[in-house]
């Protein structure tokens, strides 16, 4: 066994021993959005948008917000949404239940509930929110602000099929294993430039783009060692 993949097998063995949730709380406590374009991330990458990269992208994207469900069963697990095939943007892709913040809406946390309603018919009831991670830019013209949240079993989905066609969970140990973690590189359709992506297949589905950024953003986030 080579040693890349030594490293890989004794990290994916001590992360079985990590109680994830406990880990998020601790590092998510007290955290709040994050606008600041120093701090954007950019599709498919937990890295910070580079300079020479931003010129892709509207000078004033539009807010907008996501929900990370991490649904407490006796192993953690992500909800993710397997977008409708007759969408306009991100088409059969595999997401997160979110969309523009309104006006209305209190902010980011209130935008990813309600559409988390209006999407999956996830009750707000059954949502801890947590915390934030820094906000993403998406191709499209959005600059979306995750939200993560614990979710309490028993709730029940009902889709609508307008917008989603699938719900399905995935362990979260599965997305934390490095070995999981396939590196890809992609011709935008928008600017016709290379980007790279992390995939990370899951059975018949392969979670990529923007939702493999900000979940690596998470796992990043969980596995940096912190400063005394």
């Amino acid at each position: 066994m080579g040693a890349d993949n030594t490293r890989v097998a004794n990290a994916a063995a001590a992360a079985k021993n990590i109680d994830w949730a406990q880990v998020i709380r601790a590092r998510l406590a007290g955290s709040q959005p994050r606008h600041e374009d120093a701090e954007w991330r950019v599709p498919g990458s937990w890295d910070r948008a580079a300079p020479a990269s931003r010129h892709f992208f509207p000078e004033h994207p539009t807010p907008a917000a996501v929900l990370i469900p991490l649904v407490e069963r006796d192993e953690l697990t992500v909800l993710l949404t397997q977008r409708a095939t007759q969408l306009r943007h991100h088409a059969g892709q595999v997401s997160f239940p979110g969309g523009r913040i309104e006006p209305g809406d209190a902010g980011p946390a209130a935008a990813a509930l309600r559409e988390a309603r209006e999407e999956i018919g996830l009750d707000a009831s059954f949502v801890s929110v947590i915390g934030y991670l820094p906000d993403h830019l998406v191709i499209t013209g959005f600059r979306v602000t995750p939200v993560v949240g614990f979710v309490r079993p028993g709730f029940t989905l009902t889709p609508d099929p307008r917008e989603v066609e699938d719900t399905f969970e995935v362990p979260l140990q599965h997305i934390f294993d490095p070995a999981n973690h396939r590196p890809q590189r992609r011709r935008s359709p928008f600017t016709g430039e290379e980007v790279d992506f992390i995939d990370i297949p899951y059975g018949e589905r392969n979670v990529w783009g923007a939702t493999s950024g900000m979940l690596m953003t998470l796992y990043r986030l969980c596995t940096t060692p912190q400063a005394p």
